[in-house]
């Protein structure tokens, strides 16, 4: 017996993921109607069409500021694109604003993992060996890495979840938010720098 879709049921599924409405309809008539599930293929769906355009050149895009506590912090963000027309769009602009926005909140330090140098992950590795010198040496290295893995989640920008998110049962990603962008936009979208600025620091 197959699963009768409501107009609503699209529009809720529209508004979490930003994908087309046939898109939702589809994801939802596979789905069952169970929208968590819709979300979730959709999700890994924008994914894997933004990796198939991952090649592809964005020299195109915005750079934008977001200044917050009264002029005390900002923050400055590059997205490129492929065409201005994209840039352009109210989709990218938000995405763009809610990147700034993220990145004076949550303070990542590198844009990717491939950023992150040796020097840093190797010093954050010492100090977490140095406190796991009580748990069972079988057991050590497993418990380094894992705090490693997880420091390093929070420190770069890309694994870093949402912080419009924070209070979502499963919150994004900034590389699933980028890919969901990307895949709405039907272009490359690349993150290509950023930078937090403080009063006196």
């Amino acid at each position: 017996m197959s699963t009768t879709i409501s107009a609503r049921d699209v529009k809720e599924l529209r508004d979490k993921t930003g994908a087309g409405m046939m898109d939702c309809k589809h994801a939802l008539e596979a789905a069952g109607g169970h929208l968590e599930e819709a979300v979730k293929a959709l999700r890994a769906k924008g994914l894997a069409d933004a990796a198939k355009r991952a090649g592809r050149a964005a020299n195109e895009g915005l750079i934008h500021s977001y200044i917050h506590q009264g002029g005390r912090v900002g923050g400055l963000v590059e997205v490129n694109c492929e065409t201005d027309f994209v840039a352009r769009t109210d989709v990218f602009k938000t995405f763009v604003h809610d990147l700034a926005l993220h990145v004076v909140a949550m303070r990542p330090l590198f844009v990717s993992a491939d950023e992150i140098p040796g020097e840093y992950v190797e010093a954050e590795r010492s100090v977490f060996a140095e406190q796991a010198r009580d748990v069972p040496e079988h057991a050590r290295d497993r418990a380094v890495e894992g705090k490693l893995r997880k420091h390093l989640a929070t420190v770069t920008l890309l694994d870093q979840e949402f912080v419009r998110d924070q209070n979502e049962k499963q919150p994004r990603t900034i590389e699933e938010l980028r890919g969901e962008v990307a895949a709405a936009l039907g272009e490359n979208v690349e993150i290509r720098r950023f930078a937090v600025f403080e009063l006196g620091a």
